[in-house]
C-alpha cells in the first residue's frame, strides 16, 4: 500500500514523503489517525496544494512540543506503591501511574507519551523513564518509587 505522509512517523518518514507499508499498517492505523492519505492522483495533487499548511502545522506541533519538553527537563516525581520489606512491590508502576503523577504535580502528560522498554517497574527505588513528546523531542526523566509507611 503506497502512502503519502501527512506529518513525521517515526522510523517511517517525513512529511510529504510515499512510503509503501504494509496494507494493516495504512488502513488501521496511518489514516484513522489522520497522518498519512492513499498515493492516490488526486490526492497527491491536493497535497501539493496545501502542502504550505502542512508544513505550518507541523512546525506548530514541534514548537509547541519544545514547550513542553521544557517543563520535563531535569523532572522528577515520587510514586508510593506498596511494597514488601525486600523492596518488592505488590504489583507495579506503569505508564499510567507515571503520567497521573506527572500531571498531578503540573505537567501535563499522557500515558502513551511515558516510554517503558524494560517493562512495568516492580521494585523500589529511582528509575529513569523516557518522556516521547513528539517524533523529533524526547525527554528522560526520573521516577522514584518509594514504599508506603
Amino acid at each position: 500500500m503506497e502512502l503519502i505522509l501527512l506529518q513525521k512517523v517515526t522510523n517511517l518518514g517525513g512529511l510529504g514523503d510515499r512510503v509503501k507499508v504494509k496494507p494493516g499498517y495504512g488502513r488501521n492505523f496511518l489514516v484513522p489517525q489522520g497522518k498519512a492519505v492513499p498515493a492516490t492522483k488526486a490526492n497527491i495533487e491536493t497535497f501539493e496544494a496545501r502542502r504550505a499548511d502542512y508544513e505550518a502545522k507541523a512546525n506548530q506541533l514541534l514548537a509547541d512540543a519544545n514547550a513542553r519538553a521544557a517543563a520535563f527537563d531535569e523532572a522528577s516525581v515520587t510514586i508510593k506503591a506498596n511494597a514488601s520489606t525486600e523492596g518488592k512491590l505488590f504489583g507495579s508502576v506503569g505508564p499510567r501511574d507515571i503520567a497521573e503523577a506527572f500531571t498531578s504535580a503540573g505537567k501535563p502528560l499522557s500515558k502513551s507519551e511515558v516510554i517503558m522498554p524494560e517493562g512495568a517497574i516492580r521494585k523500589v527505588g529511582e528509575f529513569e523513564v523516557v518522556v516521547h513528546l513528539h517524533a523529533d523531542v524526547e525527554r528522560t526523566v526520573k521516577v522514584e518509587v518509594v514504599p508506603e509507611a
